[in-house]
């Protein structure tokens, strides 16, 4: 059995998962996952299905295509039956989807984001797939900020230091070409699926603690008529940007907590000295030491305590 420790819970699983915050295997587990038989429906009564998963109170049936199936379980268990694919294949999706699935189930707050430190708290980057989030989380990391998450955010609110971001990894999830042009061959280690182009990568420095949220900005791609550059919206259409960008948002319908999600997404709308920011820029490399530098003038402007750069 192996042990991590992911957004702040103890995890046991007889799955390598690589990229993860090793645990203690002496700790009690507060998610078990292992290798079992997976039902391929489940019991009438359902209260929501889709093409390739079903859900009905504390469980979750779902399908990757000849890759894996889980059933997730009472908060606390994700089990998963190989279907097609190798462990090292299956290891994304149980350690990310499956894992987002069960956060949602224990009433986390989930972002499609990823996560650096900033002075003592940290800074977020939301967005979906292919806007750059851990890119960016790459560049400053390289430029002297540790890596708090990467793709997904788990976020819980403590009654004195308000929303808390939990770390998820040690590691980040880099495509080839990002790599090359944040010269990180030296820190590449395996890759995230056989035959995919994209792999871990080890930052310079993580945190393992759980930090503040001071800022969020939600990545857009420059094009016209949006301009390069950082905006504050007001609180209402701040909470609604983080609320688009919850971690598979229709789960968030399907689990009944829009409730949650909108006051979680107005305390951090409304957060200070940071807030919610819209960070267009364009996709590409050719001004990305700009955008670095862009955020670290906010970071100045707003009152936000920079770490080492």
């Amino acid at each position: 059995m192996f042990a991590y420790r992911v957004s702040g819970l103890s995890v046991s699983s007889d799955l390598a998962l690589p990229g993860l915050i090793a645990g203690d295997p002496c700790e009690p587990a507060d998610i078990v996952i292992r290798e079992g038989d997976v039902p391929t429906t489940l019991p009438e009564g359902s209260i929501a299905a889709g093409p390739n998963w079903q859900m009905a109170d504390e469980r979750f049936l779902l399908a990757v295509p000849g890759i894996v199936r889980m059933a997730i379980s009472a908060r606390r268990e994700i089990r998963y039956a190989l279907d097609g694919g190798d462990a090292r294949d299956a290891a994304p999706f149980v350690g990310g989807t499956g894992f987002g699935i069960l956060l949602h189930q224990r009433g986390r707050i989930v972002l499609h984001a990823s996560a650096v430190r900033v002075g003592d708290g940290a800074a977020l980057f939301c967005g979906p797939s292919g806007a750059g989030k851990s890119t960016l989380a790459a560049g400053l990391v390289g430029a002297g900020h540790a890596l708090l998450a990467d793709d997904f955010c788990a976020i819980t609110i403590d009654p004195d230091r308000g929303a808390m971001v939990h770390p998820d990894g040690r590691q980040l999830k880099l495509w080839d070409n990002a790599i090359a042009s944040l010269s990180l061959e030296a820190q590449r280690a395996d890759p995230v699926r056989a035959k995919l182009r994209k792999f871990h990568v080890e930052p310079q420095a993580a945190v393992t603690a759980p930090l503040p949220v001071r800022a969020v900005y939600v990545l857009r791609e420059a094009r016209p008529p949006q301009l390069p550059g950082i905006v504050q919206p007001n609180i209402v259409d701040g909470a609604m940007l983080v609320g688009r960008n919850a971690y598979r948002p229709s789960l968030v319908e399907r689990m009944r907590q829009q409730d949650l999600y909108f006051r979680a997404a107005a305390l951090l709308a409304g957060a200070r000295p940071g807030g919610v920011f819209t960070l267009t820029r364009r996709l590409d490399f050719a001004d990305f030491t700009d955008v670095l530098d862009s955020l670290k003038a906010h970071w100045r402007t707003i009152g936000l305590a920079e770490s080492v750069w």
